[in-house]
C-alpha cells in the first residue's frame, strides 16, 4: 500500500467491492478523464442513463470505498512555466514519517507526498515529496523550506529533477 499525505489516504479497495453495470459504465467513461464540456457530470450522467445527482453520489461512493482514488486536474507543469520540478527524497525516522509527511504534503508547493520503502544501504529515503518551481534555483529554496520544517528529523535528502514529461496515465480497466 502507498501512503499519501496530501489529501486522503490512498487505499486499495476491498476485494469484496462489487461494481454493478452502472458503476462499470461510470468508471469506463471517466478513467481517461472527464469530458471537456461545460457540464461534464451531466454529459456522463446522460450517457449512463442516470441523473447528474446520482452520478455524483455514485462517484463519491466509489471514492469512499477506494475504487476511485481521486478526481483532480492533472496540469502540465512545463506548459504553465514550471520547469524546476523535482522529487525530493528524505530520510526521516520511520516512527515520524506519517506526521512529517502530513506537514510536508500540506505545503502549497508540494503536489504529492508519500512514504516509500527504503532500500538499504544505497537508498535510505522513506519520504518523497514532489515540488514545482519556475526553475531549479527556486526549487532548491523550496527544498530548504522542507528541510527547515523537518528540522532534526531530516537525516539526509536529495532532489531528483525532472528532465522530461512522461505521459501520465492511470490504470485503464477493460469493462
Amino acid at each position: 500500500m502507498t501512503n499519501t499525505f496530501s489529501g486522503t489516504l490512498m487505499t486499495m479497495p476491498e476485494a469484496s467491492t462489487q461494481l454493478d453495470e452502472t458503476d462499470k459504465a461510470i468508471v469506463r467513461l471517466t478513467q481517461a478523464g472527464l469530458p471537456l464540456v461545460s457540464r461534464p457530470y451531466e454529459s456522463i450522467a446522460r450517457q449512463v442513463g442516470i441523473s447528474s445527482e446520482e452520478l455524483v453520489s455514485r462517484l463519491k461512493t466509489l471514492q469512499d470505498v477506494g475504487v476511485i482514488r481521486r478526481i483532480a486536474a492533472v496540469p502540465n507543469h512545463y506548459a504553465l512555466g514550471y520547469r524546476g520540478n523535482g522529487m525530493t527524497v528524505w530520510d526521516v525516522p520511520d516512527e515520524q514519517v506519517q506526521e512529517l509527511g502530513q506537514k510536508v504534503g500540506d505545503l502549497a508547493f508540494v503536489s504529492h507526498c508519500y512514504q516509500r520503502p527504503r532500500f538499504m544501504p544505497d537508498w535510505p529515503y522513506n519520504l518523497f515529496a514532489m515540488v514545482h518551481a519556475r526553475d531549479r534555483d527556486e526549487a532548491m529554496k523550496l527544498v530548504v523550506q522542507i528541510a527547515e520544517l523537518l528540522g532534526e528529523a531530516n537525516r539526509g535528502h536529495d532532489v531528483l529533477f525532472s528532465t522530461r514529461i512522461l505521459k501520465k496515465t492511470g490504470v485503464r480497466l477493460p469493462f
